[in-house]
């Protein structure tokens, strides 16, 4: 027997609305994004406005103030703690250790002020962990060329070169010990003002870690 019905065919359907479910992820996802973007650059920055600051001292008075540094200082014990948590103010501590200690040991040989060792601490709890072998490299290139510039300008490069090897010989036999007269605390030798090369390795290092992102 024909028969004249025909069965219908149900149509798949599809739901073009996200559930709340996948609502919830997407924007917790998002929000995860744009707090990890803000980290990455809130926290260069800040070193780079603290280290900028601290450049304009040292190039007017060859001095960079405790007032200065100090602050910076907690503020990046603070920063990370708000961010991360325990974790972030941990790693801000180690952060401005690792910097510090970098410092430190120029500092020792006479090569480096007090006040640029404090500000290299501050400057790396501020930046961060994952930020200071940034900033500790950047600062070392812009300090070198730094120096070839002000012997360029005043005609003395010769100079430069043969200090350099006499202080690279001295060291090894001497150790951390200060050169007699090639280091920072002899009144008469040409000082650079080394703030502005930290400076310089923050402000990078805000390029390379926040604008490239």
């Amino acid at each position: 027997m024909l028969s004249f019905f025909h069965p219908v065919r149900q149509k798949a359907t599809v739901n073009v609305f996200p559930c709340g479910s996948e609502l919830t992820a997407t924007g917790l996802r998002r929000e995860s994004e744009m707090m990890l973007l803000t980290k990455e650059f809130v926290y260069p920055a800040a070193a780079s406005v603290l280290a900028l600051t601290a450049a304009g001292f040292d190039v007017k008075s060859r001095r960079i103030p405790n007032f200065v540094t100090g602050p910076g200082l907690l503020a990046g014990l603070l920063l990370h703690t708000y961010f991360d948590g325990w974790h972030g103010l941990l790693a801000a501590f180690s952060a401005g250790l690792l910097c510090g200690i970098a410092f430190l040991i120029l500092y020792l040989a006479g090569g480096m002020g007090a006040g640029d060792v404090k500000l290299m601490a501050a400057a790396g709890c501020l930046a961060g962990l994952s930020n200071s072998p940034s900033i500790l490299l950047l600062t070392s290139l812009a300090g070198g060329v730094m120096a070839l510039a002000m012997a360029l300008f005043r005609g003395k490069l010769k100079s430069l070169f043969v200090d350099t090897v006499a202080l690279i010989w001295h060291h090894k036999s001497s150790g951390l010990t200060p050169h007699p007269v090639m280091n920072v605390r002899n009144e008469n030798r040409l000082r650079m003002p080394y703030g502005l090369a930290i400076a310089a390795g923050c402000c990078f290092t805000l390029y390379l870690q926040g604008f490239q992102r």
